[in-house]
Parts: C-alpha cells; sequence; structure tokens
C-alpha cells in the first residue's frame, strides 16, 4: 500500500505556474520520494492527449520543486510492462480525463494488482483520484451518458481508499447534463446508501498510511442530501 496517498481535484492554478498550495498540498509533496515516476493515462490510445497531460503536470511539479530523475508515461505503448513499470516507480501520477476510459485500462493492465506491493505515493488527479476508490462512482460526464440507462455508474477501483470522490464540485454543482440536474436529479438519488465526497480545486484526499483526511473545501452527499463538512484551511478526519 502507498506510503503516500494525494487525490486530487485539480492541482494546476494557471498555466505555467506552480501547482496549487493551499492546504498543505505542495508542502507534504515536497517531503515525498519523488525519483521515478510513472503517469499513468487516462486516454491509452490517444498518444497526444496523454503526452499533453503528461508534460503539463510534469512542468507544474517542477516549478514547485519536485523533479523526478525518470519520468514514464503508460499507456498502450508500453502497457505490456505494467508490472515492470510500477516495480521501478516511487511515485505513481493516475491522471485526469474520462473515469470510465481510464478504469477500463486499468482493468486491462491489472493494475490493481500491481500495485498490491508499491510502497512509495499515489497522486491522483481527477478521473485518477475517482478510480482510485474500491468501487468507483462514475458521475455521468459526456452527453448521453445521464439518459443511457446501460450506462454503468458504479464500477471496481484500485481500492487504494473506500471514498467515492467527486471533483471539481465549484464548477459542476450547477451542470445541466442531458436535460437533467446533475447533482440534484443524478447523483443526488444514486448516492441513497452511499456516501459521496464533492471536493472543490485545491482541495484533496491525503492518507499517510494511518489515516485518511479530506484537506479544504469539500461536502458530503448521502441519502438524497448535501451538506459542507469542511472548508479551505481545514482538515476532516475520515
Amino acid at each position: 500500500m502507498a506510503k503516500q496517498l494525494f487525490l486530487v481535484s485539480s492541482p494546476f492554478t494557471e498555466p505555467g505556474k506552480p501547482l496549487n498550495k493551499s492546504n498543505q498540498f505542495v508542502e507534504r509533496l515536497l517531503k515525498c520520494e519523488h525519483h521515478s515516476a510513472l503517469m499513468v493515462t487516462s486516454a491509452p490510445s490517444d498518444i497526444r492527449f496523454s503526452e499533453s497531460f503528461s508534460y503539463a503536470i510534469q512542468h507544474t511539479m517542477a516549478l514547485s520543486g519536485i523533479t523526478f530523475e525518470n519520468y514514464i508515461i503508460l499507456d498502450d505503448r508500453n502497457k505490456m510492462d505494467a508490472q515492470e513499470l510500477v516495480a521501478a516507480s516511487d511515485f505513481i501520477i493516475l491522471g485526469g480525463g474520462h473515469v470510465p476510459t481510464q478504469n477500463a485500462f486499468f482493468a486491462e493492465i491489472g493494475l490493481k494488482d500491481c500495485m498490491k506491493n508499491f510502497d512509495g505515493t499515489v497522486l491522483g488527479i481527477s478521473a485518477g483520484s475517482m478510480n482510485a476508490a474500491s468501487i468507483v462512482y462514475a458521475q455521468p460526464e459526456e452527453e448521453g451518458e445521464a439518459a443511457d440507462p446501460n450506462y454503468r455508474r458504479f464500477l471496481k477501483g484500485l481500492g487504494l481508499t473506500n471514498v467515492m470522490l467527486l471533483p471539481h464540485y465549484q464548477d459542476t454543482k450547477d451542470c445541466i447534463l442531458d436535460g437533467k440536474k446533475l447533482f440534484e436529479e443524478v447523483t443526488y438519488p444514486d448516492s441513497f446508501g452511499r456516501q459521496f465526497i464533492a471536493i472543490c480545486d485545491g482541495s484533496y484526499l491525503y492518507a499517510d498510511g494511518t489515516a485518511e483526511r479530506i484537506c479544504g473545501e469539500a461536502y458530503l452527499i448521502q441519502n438524497g442530501t448535501i451538506r459542507k463538512i469542511c472548508d479551505e484551511g481545514e482538515e476532516y478526519p475520515l
């Protein structure tokens, strides 16, 4: 199991600027080992997207003083070497993008099994943070998904946490998808008997091997209701 787990909404602020320092994020990251990084994409066949996202996170981390001796993208080009690539890394980045597409890639390469003995740092970003859960709530995102009765909203994830995160809440809370209010008409009904935690950019779930906590602005969605559980600069133990 990872020594340090960071599941963020978004670590970015503006293009060309360092990582978001809010809620001790960068301060904690700097204390982690970071020699050999493996960025696991959300779009294994879209090489241009994977390389663009990879460059953005690598460059932004470097601006914050976090650099790597080795930095490799895991996608369709080298997926047959997933086990060896994970074993050679001490820092794994789970990239952002489309949750079901990334989830299928994780399953295809057996990433959960590959990471069973991984004892480094994991940084999940957006979709990567969602797919880190044992059970993933793949909140509909693209047109047609909210209306499709065959769209699977619950998927098996990596099992790094039991928390089902919903990133970018500041941007999605008023979203209309397929004529439905995304939260009020889709996610709230899905929350009966379950718990989702919606986090804003700059907020994240942090685990150090002994405890988990939410850092920054966050909301608990449960049994059709929502309430704020944490504010900027605060931490909420899980």
